[in-house]
């Protein structure tokens, strides 16, 4: 954690008390510091305010000063005069938040700690005159920022147990107010280039120069840009033998499958960043390609959005529409920025391998995955602004990697998923999928009981398929079956040998 002077008067002394230069105009009483903390607690303050008459309990309501004024804390006690605290330390991500609070003259409570070098402030939360909390979406919008600033120098997801804390989280910027404060407070926290595009449009949403369409678009782009939380693009490194455990709930057998995965991925143990290639998991239906690709955005702990490439048909779905039509909009990649509220994640691209061949007339939809997965920024066409894409992981599944071609192909590390066998599907049978399917009919393992003839039976009946798609189905219906008679003829249990499977399936 290093120090840096942060002054609002000209040549102030660190040293010199405030009221020693009041006449001067503005007064900074305090230095700023880095920090990369992403909770805020006495160990790890917000800010720290002077406290030598021990005034300060764990809470207090008033109002900031303006900075153009002086950096302090205005409270007062039941029923006592007005006092001042003024303001010692304060993390560099607040400094603007601790101007808009102050000129604004917004009056909060401020919870803390009492430390040796003073009054340890680590939440600050929206109160009315009299101290008392605000509705949550006026206070939400405070917390908003506050959490945006806490994670802005974050290296992983916040996750907090309070729910007070969390009423921030789920504000959505959709005023053109709203919108101004959050650039003002926590402007910072975005992307320089993203920064500078948010202030044109805003430009452009406030002027009466241009259309009114073109203000409503500038409005919409800035809500759904500022509502992502825009991560760095450092990684903490993996666990390789709690990847290994994620992946064998997702998986049975598979061996060489899932050693190739945590081979893929292990380097983030060294670089800190993502492999430069994705992941492309290619083989028969059903055979696990989707929960392979759920397990590694479990193993990086990154939320997961999916496109369906079958229903892709030409670029514009994916890179968006032009501003100049009147119903123009984002993309499918920007939509799942926002729905993620994130922009690390892992993009699970299903049937690549379809994605060349649907192109008609519209732009080969395969031509704009390709920036996406160079991850060097991806542009929207309704954006208008090149989205930084170092934390995005793709994973792409397909039937026939014969199809896809040789350009998005040479973007993955291709990983080539069997078959089970026989035996393999007789375990999964027995060991999942009927399980599985008991848990979710509210059924007693012993209820529904297959010897192992029934089981050999089920695999020669869906010998002719591939993965195991078609195991559950024939589990969910002996179950079925199983739950009727238990229901109607009171039995305890329903023992299925191979005749009286092959009554149940013929049926």
């Amino acid at each position: 954690m290093s120090s840096l002077m942060f002054d609002f008067s000209s040549g102030n002394d660190p040293d010199v008390k405030p009221q020693d230069n009041a006449v001067s105009g503005a007064v900074c009483t305090y230095v700023v510091f880095d920090s990369d903390s992403e909770e805020a607690d006495a160990e790890h303050p917000i800010m720290v305010l002077a406290n030598e008459a021990g005034a300060l309990l764990h809470h207090v309501s008033g109002n900031f000063l303006s900075p153009d004024k002086r950096t302090a804390f205005r409270f007062t006690q039941a029923g006592g005069q007005p006092q001042l605290a003024d303001i010692l330390r304060i993390d560099s991500r607040f400094t603007a938040l601790l101007k808009w609070l102050g000129d604004n003259e917004i009056n909060v409570r401020l919870s803390g700690r009492l430390g040796q070098d003073g009054f340890h402030v680590y939440k600050i939360r929206e109160v009315d005159s009299g101290g008392e909390a605000k509705l949550s979406a006026e206070d939400g919008f405070l917390q908003f920022m506050i959490r945006r600033l806490l994670s802005s120098r974050a290296l992983a997801d916040v996750v907090d147990e309070e729910e007070e804390d969390l009423e921030g989280d789920d504000m959505k910027l959709t005023s053109l107010q709203s919108i101004t404060d959050f650039l003002s407070c926590a402007g910072n926290t975005l992307p320089q280039n993203i920064r500078l595009w948010a202030r044109r449009n805003l430009a452009v949403a406030k002027s009466r120069e241009v259309s009114p369409e073109e203000r409503r678009h500038a409005q919409r782009a800035l809500s759904i840009m500022l509502d992502i939380q825009w991560k760095g693009d450092y990684f903490e490194s993996i666990d390789p033998a709690e990847a290994r455990r994620i992946l064998d709930e997702e998986l049975y057998g598979m061996e060489n499958v899932k050693q190739r995965i945590i081979e893929t991925i292990i380097q983030i143990n060294r670089t800190h960043t993502l492999p430069s290639y994705g992941l492309l998991l290619a083989g028969p239906a059903g055979t696990g390609k989707s929960q392979a690709a759920y397990a590694v955005a479990r193993i990086l702990k990154l939320p997961w959005t999916s496109l369906d490439m079958s229903s892709i048909h030409d670029s514009e779905q994916l890179a968006g529409s032009s501003r100049v039509y009147a119903n123009a909009k984002p993309g499918s990649i920007m939509e799942a920025f926002y729905a993620a509220g994130q922009s690390n994640l892992v993009f699970i691209i299903n049937e690549l391998d379809k994605a060349d061949a649907n192109g008609a007339g519209g732009g080969n939809p395969a031509d704009a995955l390709l920036t996406l997965l160079d991850n060097i920024g991806f542009t929207d066409n309704y954006m208008e602004c090149m989205i930084p894409t170092g934390g995005v992981y793709p994973i792409a599944t397909a039937n026939d990697k014969s199809r896809i071609s040789a350009p998005l192909m040479s973007r993955f590390a291709v990983i080539d998923i069997p078959d089970y066998t026989k035996e393999e599907k007789k375990t999964i049978l027995l060991k999942f999928s009927l399980p599985k399917v008991l848990r979710r009919m509210g059924m007693q393992p012993d209820e529904c009981v297959l010897t192992d003839e029934a089981a050999d039976l089920v695999i020669e009946r869906v010998q002719g398929t591939t993965g195991v798609r078609d195991l559950e189905q024939a589990a969910e219906h002996l179950a079925a079956n199983a739950l009727y008679r238990i229901e109607t003829e009171k039995a305890s249990q329903v023992v299925y040998d191979a005749s009286a499977a092959r009554r149940v399936l013929d049926a």
